[in-house]
């Protein structure tokens, strides 16, 4: 009856120590070209795959996987840039350490709470969701380190992002130059994602952190811009996307006549200027058509904070730095 060759029997074929055999296969950086070629030929001969990851990850208590759970479905990941730009850094980070990249959905019920609880991962980053989720207290209950982009702050979790709230001031105030009737499309209140218009919503009610934040900060640039924020009509989109900005500003043209609109988005910010009115408006993120359109938005790397959140959570990365952002001013907002 044959036998799996082993790493022993790959090194004595080539010739090299059963260390360089395991760095050949495990971190190929720490052997010469050479050794490598020499210990993939004599493995290649001997029928060697390579070292067996159930065995490693039984010896090890590590699986050299990480994964990241979703508040979207997982095609918002493909479809939305900056969803691609955080895992394009995440991925990035997981290529650094011989990391597998696990994307788990989060419906918040049934057999996606079950995925995650039983997850064969060595930790977890979350995309920003609700403070209600109940995927945080699974997550929390595996005792595996956890980083969340955008929030909420949890116990036993870590938190990368920006400061929404200072953000969403600064940038309300660029847009609000000039405005007579002014507006905001935002990102879902809570898990219910209801799409609805409300006057001056209290920014603590939403359940999003990042609604939350930044509903608080233009709330603060309104006032400073002399408005009442119970005047203020806000749309509350179901996704961020596209084509519910679009359809969000003919309602508030419509109903409101207003003629600035703050977006949480630069998805939903195009579009506004998709349906046009010569309406003034301000995005979020800096996408790559942000500035093609000419739009006046915030931005921020959620490549950097995806590569900054998986390397704290795989243990090479010992603090996560303060996120940065900075404002860009374009033509979508009015010089004064």
């Amino acid at each position: 009856m044959s036998t799996r060759p082993t790493m022993a029997d790959v090194a004595a074929a080539a010739g090299v120590s059963t260390m360089s055999v395991s760095y050949t296969f495990n971190q190929p950086r720490r052997v010469s070209d050479a050794t490598k070629q020499r210990v993939r030929a004599a493995a290649a001969r001997l029928g060697y795959t390579g070292p067996h990851r159930a065995a490693q990850s039984l010896r090890s208590g590590r699986t050299n996987n990480l994964g990241v759970v979703l508040t979207e479905k997982l095609t918002y990941s493909f479809e939305n840039a900056q969803a691609r730009a955080f895992l394009s850094g995440i991925a990035e980070a997981c290529l650094d350490t011989d990391t597998g990249l696990v994307l788990l959905p989060n419906s918040r019920k049934g057999v996606d709470l079950d995925r995650v609880r039983d997850a064969h991962v060595d930790g977890f980053v979350l995309w920003t969701t609700a403070v209600d989720d109940p995927v945080l207290e699974i997550a929390v209950g595996t005792g595996k380190p956890i980083c969340i982009q955008g929030g909420p702050r949890y116990p036993g979790t870590q938190l990368v992002g920006i400061d929404d709230l200072e953000a969403a001031q600064a940038i309300g105030a660029v847009g609000l130059r000039g405005a007579h009737r002014p507006a905001v499309i935002s990102f879902p209140r809570d898990r219910d994602r209801v799409g609805e218009i409300v006057l001056g919503p209290d920014p603590a009610a939403a359940t999003f952190p990042v609604t939350s934040a930044r509903l608080a900060g233009y709330r603060r640039a309104v006032v400073d811009a002399g408005f009442d924020w119970a005047d203020i009509p806000v749309a509350f989109v179901p996704t961020n996307a596209r084509t519910e900005g679009a359809r969000a500003a003919t309602a508030l043209q419509r109903d409101y006549e207003v003629d600035t609109v703050l977006a949480s988005s630069d998805d939903l910010a195009l579009g506004v200027l998709d349906i046009g009115g010569g309406v003034a408006v301000t995005g979020w993120d800096d996408s790559d058509v942000a500035e093609a359109a000419g739009l006046t938005t915030v931005a921020q790397s959620l490549y950097d904070q995806g590569h900054d959140a998986a390397r704290w959570v795989l243990g090479s990365l010992r603090e996560i730095p303060p996120a940065e952002w900075s404002l860009k001013v374009r033509t979508s907002t009015r010089l004064s």
